[in-house]
């Protein structure tokens, strides 16, 4: 049986729903709106496996609505103005029963794709169904935000799912001609983590192969938690993956850096978390080595923001590359880490009057920026004073690193402070 657990037993109306009573129970906002026949543009918010897709078919089905569906990881705006020009062609209007256009993880979606629904949603000619597993107010335009309803969908507890695999063994075919006992069910619902695809899959894995079998918290850890490695983006795995995808680029592996971005992207891993891990490596470890590589991984930031999937992982891989061979240096990076421990160890050191500013007269007369050497008004730009508290005078918190720029910079140092910067 090629179709998972998951679809076969997929609910196809709101009394087969499990949970979310406050949306489709007896008197559900949902529930009243479908028995009026209206339905407005909406944005379902929730954890994933909570059957936030099952809900928008759902709704189209009793509205008799007519139902289009896009995933935001791998469509783009051609698909959305595809989709919008078969609504228009079929006259839907907003009284009458418009089609419903459902996206999946719309917070991937762009805003240039977003943008590309404002005008379809606004006229009528689509109700648009958005689900989300992130805060909608940081990932929705407020253009389209401010055009559909937020409905919260709640974490299933474990009553929920509890009834819902009692529901598989009578409902399903297949597991309904079998001896199933659930004894314990706490190591089954822990491994699932409240996601009911995710505990449906793993319960079908353990049945499957079994006429008869007992269901306890031993046999789930032995056969299930060994063998069920997915990419959690809020677990133990999405450290570990952006980990070993830092450390490819910092050890200068392009091979290692394209392989754990692949599995990140594959994994549905938001590409603005991804950029924003380059932002921090190009300069945590390639620094001044190269201070091209912090403006080329600010660009992808700004450029997979705009793009969105599934082009955005070409963006990614051309900037992952590139600081994966770019020479490196952590000269920067242990420099601040080095001064915030002095700041701490020190307090609040005073500030030498010569570096204090002095816009009032008061402060002039108390000395504040006297003696202070106006760098600019001094051969080569450069003047030698002190700039850091007297009780740590003299102190060197930057090394530069051992590469051709920032020989450079030891050189203009050593040149300028003689001693005091003598590496």
């Amino acid at each position: 049986m090629n179709e998972p657990l998951a679809e076969r037993i997929r609910p196809k109306t709101l009394k087969d729903y499990i949970s979310q009573q406050h949306l489709v129970g007896k008197n559900g906002v949902l529930t009243n709106l479908i028995k009026k026949g209206i339905i407005p543009s909406l944005i379902l918010w929730g954890p994933p496996g909570i059957g936030k897709t099952t809900l928008a078919n759902i709704i189209a089905e009793e509205s008799g609505r007519p139902f289009y569906t896009l995933s935001a990881i791998s469509s783009g705006v051609k698909d959305v103005r595809e989709i919008i020009e078969k609504a228009k062609k079929g006259g839907g209007l907003f009284t009458a029963k418009n089609p419903i256009l459902f996206i999946d993880e719309i917070h991937r979606f762009s805003k240039s794709q977003q943008d590309s629904l404002l005008g379809a949603v606004e006229k009528g000619w689509v109700t648009l169904i958005g689900a989300t597993t992130e805060n909608p107010s940081f990932e929705v335009i407020p253009a389209l935000l401010s055009r559909c309803q937020v409905y919260i969908l709640n974490s299933f507890d474990k009553n929920d799912l509890v009834a819902l695999l009692h529901r598989a063994m009578k409902k399903d075919v297949f597991l309904s001609s079998k001896k199933i006992t659930l004894k314990e069910t706490d190591a089954l619902l822990q491994v699932s983590s409240g996601d009911a695809r995710k505990l449906l899959n793993i319960f079908e894995l353990l049945v499957s192969a079994e006429d008869a079998i007992e269901i306890t918290n031993a046999l789930v850890l032995e056969k299930i938690q060994k063998n069920t490695v997915r990419y959690d983006k809020t677990g133990e795995q999405h450290y570990d993956i952006i980990s070993a995808f830092i450390k490819s680029i910092r050890g200068g592996d392009p091979n290692g850096a394209v392989y754990w971005l692949a599995r990140m992207i594959e994994g549905g891993e938001d590409v603005k978390f991804i950029a924003r891990r380059l932002l921090i490596a190009a300069s945590e470890d390639i620094g001044n080595a190269n201070p091209t590589a912090l403006i080329l991984a600010n660009n992808t930031f700004q450029a997979v923001s705009v793009i969105g999937n599934p082009e955005s992982r070409i963006i990614l891989s051309q900037c992952a590359v590139y600081l994966a061979n770019s020479p490196k240096s952590n000269a920067s990076y242990m420099a601040i880490n080095k001064a915030i421990g002095l700041v701490k160890s020190t307090g609040d050191l005073s500030i030498p009057l010569h570096l204090r500013n002095a816009p009032t007269k008061l402060m002039q007369d108390l000395d504040y920026g006297k003696n202070y050497k106006y760098a600019h008004n001094y051969e080569n730009n450069f003047i030698e004073q002190e700039f850091l508290p007297d009780e740590i005078s003299g102190t060197k918190l930057y090394e530069p690193g051992n590469n051709a720029r920032e020989n450079n910079f030891r050189k203009t140092l050593k040149d300028n402070w003689k001693n005091k910067y003598d590496y």
